[in-house]
């Protein structure tokens, strides 16, 4: 097991966000947290990153973490890709990717080139944009940096918060392709997202998060099948095409 969450609370502003709030993620695992908006899902993954502190337990590989701070957690192994992406847009592609893999400047170069290479080899737009100023990206461009860029400090754990915010139809079936592709690599994922349908496609298992408690989980076909959850998440929407 990467990661083992059990009964956060968090809260902060004098209100409690999270309530008992329990999940694990396995090595090679893509869990999605699917809820509506409000529910806490970038809470958990705040609260998981260290940036909210909170009660409860947090193991990371059989480690405690619950105690460690943001920059200790990315040495452990977590990577987090907000929702906002916070890109540093006044540097080139290849200069935010090289700032993800801070933690590795010790390596010799070769090593540090091999794991740029491997972001290139899954997000070939970035090879070709490696010079161009990150704040002129297209939103999907950015959200590929955004990943790419966590990716260079090579996590167990890879969290994402909404990864299709904002993108086109076209470019999420790209975004959810990759993130398939991750897990064939053994990475872990969290994956929050309002795509409740295109999340449960790629995933092996899913929690629904409402008003801070977990009130399903399951398979995430079995969740998709939910009555429940088709009502209030599926709908009648058209589905994004399933990553290939």
């Amino acid at each position: 097991m990467i990661l083992a969450a059990t009964g956060l609370h968090v809260g902060y502003g004098g209100a409690a966000v999270l309530h008992d709030v329990s999940i694990q993620v396995g090595r090679g695992q893509i869990i999605t947290v699917i809820g509506p908006n409000g529910a806490g899902k970038t809470t958990l993954l705040n609260a998981i990153m260290g940036v909210h502190e909170g009660r409860g337990s947090l193991q990371l590989a059989g480690k405690d973490i619950g105690r460690l701070p943001v920059e200790a957690r990315v040495r452990a192994g977590m990577s987090l890709v907000p929702e906002k992406r916070e890109l540093f847009g006044s540097l080139p592609v290849e200069d935010n990717l090289r700032l993800g893999g801070f933690r590795f400047r010790h390596e010799p170069a070769l090593a540090r080139r091999r794991q740029l290479d491997e972001v290139y080899a899954l997000f070939p737009r970035l090879r070709e944009r490696r010079k161009q100023l990150a704040g002129t990206l297209s939103g999907g461009e950015r959200q590929m940096l955004a990943m790419g860029r966590a990716l260079m400090s090579r996590p167990d754990l890879l969290m994402l918060d909404e990864p299709s915010l904002g993108l086109a139809p076209l470019i999420v079936r790209e975004i959810f392709t990759i993130i398939a592709d991750l897990r064939a690599r053994s990475v872990a994922i969290l994956l929050v997202e309002q795509n409740a349908r295109a999340a449960l496609q790629i995933a092996n298992y899913g929690y629904v998060l409402e008003t801070g408690r977990v009130t399903l989980q399951g398979a995430s076909a079995e969740l998709a099948a939910d009555p429940r959850v088709v009502e209030t998440y599926l709908g009648i929407a058209k589905a994004v095409p399933a990553p290939v």
